[in-house]
């Protein structure tokens, strides 16, 4: 079992679920949020509670120095913090486009290069960021999001050939839909803010948003979080941990899917799958009652 895990974004979901995971399983357990104070019930569990901001410098430089300082080490760093901003490329902001990259990837990054040489003294460590699907797939509606999570697979990737001599191991995490998280909640929001319902991609939005909610009222698409939760004990465990953990069968289905068929077939297949027609009518296929 490694020393202490630090993870990001603890308030809510997986980040907070995984704490409690890993609280249960016996680890020491430092639960970090924006505001302490949505942490407070991990706290009266065991874990270690402090503020850390990815989008703050200070914040996070901080909070590493407090868990190295408190344990003399820091075991673990599970990047969770992160959150989709969809809608059509064309129409999101590019304000909204770099807040979502300075948490998704910018903070995860400095997360990793703050952590780095506490684990090199230890003499080991692991980091493990909370990837997607959408890290080697992209959907509709999600192409920026998507990008973020690109964008951490590349690093990870690079990452984990320049701290292997130093011990430290690095994986992603690339869950599917994860239910009772409220992300699709958070998705919609996104794609109301983002998208004029009178414009040129009200077809794509509306099927994008009747998709998901059949995917998440369905169990065959989602997966709970606790799913998530597991995979990321697993590979904390693990004598030698994967590059990769695709937590859910649909989640490997959709990839396997993805390296079989060529792109164009694949836009086809999205296109029917939505109920898209060629030039973007969206024809109500999987749209609820009114």
């Amino acid at each position: 079992m490694p020393g202490p895990v630090l993870i990001t974004g603890c308030s809510t979901g997986i980040g907070r679920l995984t704490a409690r995971y890993l609280l249960r399983a016996g680890y020491r357990v430092c639960a970090t949020a924006r505001d302490p104070e949505t942490v407070r019930e991990l706290a009266a569990e065991g874990a270690h509670t402090c503020a850390l901001d990815v989008t703050d410098e200070d914040s996070m430089a901080k909070a590493v120095a407090e868990v190295d300082h408190l344990y003399g080490r820091i075991g673990a760093l599970v990047n969770n913090a992160g959150y989709g901003e969809y809608g059509p490329v064309e129409n999101v902001p590019m304000d909204r486009v770099r807040a979502q990259f300075e948490t998704n990837v910018f903070g995860a990054a400095r997360m990793c290069q703050l952590v780095l040489p506490v684990m090199r003294r230890a003499g080991g460590g692991r980091i493990i960021t909370m990837s997607s699907v959408g890290g080697r797939m992209t959907f509709p509606g999600g192409g920026f999001y998507n990008a973020s999570k690109y964008a951490i697979e590349s690093l990870s990737d690079a990452l984990r050939f320049e701290a292997a001599p130093f011990g430290v191991s690095v994986s992603v995490i690339e869950p599917n839909l994860i239910r009772d998280t409220r992300f699709e909640d958070h998705v919609g929001a996104s794609l109301d803010r983002n998208t004029d319902r009178e414009g040129p991609y009200r077809g794509l939005v509306r099927a994008i948003q009747d998709q998901m909610n059949r995917c998440f009222d369905g169990k065959q698409m989602s997966s709970p979080p606790e799913l998530v939760a597991s995979t990321v004990h697993r590979a904390l465990r693990s004598r030698r941990p994967r590059s990769r953990y695709v937590v859910s069968m649909s989640g490997k289905l959709i990839l396997a899917s993805q390296r079989l068929v060529p792109d164009l077939s694949m836009d086809t297949i999205l296109r029917r799958q939505f109920g898209l027609t060629r030039s973007g009518v969206y024809n109500g296929k999987y749209a609820r009652p009114e």
